[in-house]
């Protein structure tokens, strides 16, 4: 079975100091003759409920289908300043390199030009002209899913108000908040939305305080894009007893605090170029997933949902996939 290596200083924190060694290759078994060698970046924690935690679940499903034909090395909770060493180092020991979030993605193309013969995949990734002949970027299509996620939430509202909590304020995160009050007020024009942006998708003291301000204001169904952030909504949700519209997974029953969840498929994006470079099919440039590449790569799922929730969710879905609603890029 392969294994996933971590970075030297999440492998000793979380393994003991022996466990490290040995994830680092001074000892263990030996792996299977020439295995796929794959470098994951994750910028932030892979227990965030949330994108960090939807990529780790894809790099364990992939360890799992591929066992000794892949063999991974996976660095995570990395500040911003680092990342182009992060990468830096893992392009030096690797085929291919994964980036798992879309804030990467300067860095990322950085170093993919200084490695001209390693493959990088960006997980979150806009499209852009100076794209490197050995760079793909995967579009989840956030925006997409966030306009189905306020049609949900138009629905399940009992007080006729939401919110939207972001991160950093960048043109992704901005678009799936515009598409989630676009798709809240198609089918309740009158609904009050609020959004706020944190600066900081792992800072749960500000999404708290902003969930808190939403609540004061009548919102009773929140949705978001953040990281450990999220752990803040949920605090306040608790608290004043209104609800979560979650992110990237269906954990539907799992906690009561949520009426369902936006599956954007993180992890299921991670296993597409980990698949694709085994197969001999890796191809470099923009490929935008979103609802057109099924259930795996994006969905919307209400908890125990009536009748009539479902056909809504439904008829938009289909709708968007047929053009005849057109969402912002990101």
């Amino acid at each position: 079975m392969s294994r996933i290596s971590l970075s030297r200083r999440r492998a000793t924190a979380l393994l003991g100091t022996a466990a490290a060694l040995s994830a680092f290759g001074v000892a263990g078994p030996a792996a299977a003759a020439d295995p796929l060698t794959v470098g994951v970046l994750l910028p932030g924690s892979r227990s965030d409920k949330g994108w960090m935690e939807s990529a780790y679940d894809g790099l364990v499903a992939a360890q799992k289908k591929h066992g000794d034909k892949i063999k991974v090395q996976l660095i995570e909770n990395v500040s911003n300043a680092d990342w182009e060493q992060a990468f830096n180092a893992l392009a030096q020991k690797n085929q291919l390199v994964i980036g798992a979030a879309g804030q990467v993605q300067t860095a990322e193309m950085k170093v993919a030009r200084r490695f001209p013969k390693v493959k990088f995949s960006l997980i979150g990734g806009n499209k852009t002209a100076d794209m490197p002949p050995n760079f793909a970027g995967y579009d989840v299509k956030q925006a997409e899913i966030a306009y189905v996620a306020g049609v949900a939430a138009g629905m399940l509202s009992k007080n006729g108000a939401i919110s939207y909590i972001g991160g950093i304020e960048v043109p992704p995160i901005v678009n799936a908040g515009t598409e989630f009050k676009n798709g809240a007020m198609s089918v309740n024009p009158n609904i009050k939305y609020f959004q706020n942006f944190t600066g900081d998708f792992d800072d749960v003291a500000k999404s708290k305080e902003a969930t808190l301000a939403a609540i004061a204001q009548g919102a009773d169904i929140h949705y978001h894009i953040l990281n450990l952030g999220l752990r803040g909504m949920e605090q306040a949700a608790k608290e004043k007893g209104t609800h979560i519209i979650g992110s990237y997974t269906d954990r539907c029953g799992t906690d009561q605090l949520y009426v369902g969840y936006s599956i954007t498929g993180i992890g299921y994006m991670l296993q597409y170029a980990i698949d694709q470079a085994l197969a001999g099919e890796w191809k470099p440039g923009y490929k935008a997933f979103g609802l057109a590449m099924g259930p795996q790569a994006s969905g919307m799922v209400v908890c125990n949902a009536s009748p009539e929730v479902k056909k809504k969710l439904l008829e938009t879905e289909q709708a968007i996939r047929a053009g005849k609603i057109k969402t912002l890029e990101g």
